[in-house]
This record gives structure tokens, C-alpha cells and sequence, in this order.
């Protein structure tokens, strides 16, 4: 049997149904935790590691069944690359559900890249995202019409293609 607390996450809170949170119909899960500290973030009760509250994997994943109409996840947060292991083990369980992933992080992809290997869980929670939305908010970037996003220096990456093609592929919806 692996590490307990492999079975469970950190989250600040769950919306069962977005359309906010990427494409279509979504489950967003937010992590409890973050170092960004983004001035302007709309998310600030999610910076403290100590706060939220400790969810079963399965039980998020229970929930999500209940609704046939979901496309996918969305993992916000906090950033979900501070809990990389625990997010990266959600994320397969929900793609033999069906179910897409979207991650929201304020690490830029190609830090994300730079750093794999010495951070746990970093490559299998890349692996697993179809979307990442990338990049620290920033205030003075801010745009309210901008869709999936806050601000302008984030980005919307399709992974898949981007793996493929060796080089940034924007989702286009």
C-alpha cells in the first residue's frame, strides 16, 4: 500500500459546475497553497499552506461521476504544482472517467520544463493536463474580457500539441 496521504489532497474548496474554468461544462478543484502571492489575486485565501482542508482523491472523484454532463476538471488554486503528486493522481483517475484536465498555475511552462525533474510529481501533472493556463497573475496585465484567464501575460497551452510540435501551441476553441 502506497503513502497514505497520496490519497488525499489539500483544497481550499470545490464549484461542481463552472463554465469559467476552461471549455465547457467543469469540476474545479481549488489547492490550498501557494508561494506566488500575486498581488490582485482573486484566489488570496489559498496562499497559506495551513489552511483548507484535507479531501479523499476518490471522494472528489465520487462527485464528479454524479454529474454526466462534465467535460472535465479544472485544477486552480493556489497552484496545483505544489501538491503535484496528489494532483497528477487525480488527474489519471479522472481521465479513465472521461474527463479532460485543465491546470491553472502561475509557473510559466517553460519553468515548468526547466524544473521537472527536481520537483516530485511536476512531469506525471504536466503529462496528465490537457490545458495549461500559465503564468503568475499580474495586475497591471489585468483584462476582465479575456476567457480562462486574468490577465494577458497568461497563457492558454494546449500540452498535447505543444509536446508534439517542440514548441508553445495556444489552445484555440
Amino acid at each position: 500500500m502506497g503513502d497514505l496521504m497520496e490519497s488525499y489532497i489539500k483544497i481550499a474548496g470545490l464549484i461542481k459546475e463552472s463554465i469559467v474554468d476552461g471549455p465547457g461544462i467543469r469540476m474545479v478543484v481549488f489547492a490550498q497553497g501557494c508561494k506566488h502571492h500575486c498581488p490582485g489575486c482573486h484566489n488570496p485565501e489559498t496562499h497559506s499552506f495551513e489552511g483548507g482542508q484535507l479531501i479523499s482523491i476518490d471522494s472528489i472523484l465520487e462527485e464528479a461521476k454524479k454529474n454526466p454532463l462534465l467535460d472535465g476538471i479544472t485544477f486552480s488554486g493556489g497552484d496545483p504544482f505544489e501538491q503535484a503528486e496528489a494532483f497528477a493522481q487525480l488527474a489519471k483517475k479522472a481521465k479513465k472517467l472521461n474527463l479532460d484536465i485543465v491546470t491553472y498555475t502561475g509557473y510559466t511552462y517553460e519553468f515548468l520544463l526547466k524544473n521537472l525533474s527536481s520537483h516530485k510529481g511536476w512531469a506525471e501533472l504536466l503529462d496528465e493536463t490537457d490545458i495549461l493556463v500559465d503564468g503568475k497573475f499580474e495586475l497591471d496585465k489585468r483584462n476582465l474580457l479575456l476567457k480562462f484567464r486574468g490577465s494577458e501575460n497568461q497563457r492558454i497551452i494546449d500540452v498535447k500539441k505543444t509536446k508534439a510540435k517542440k514548441k508553445i501551441v495556444l489552445f484555440d476553441d
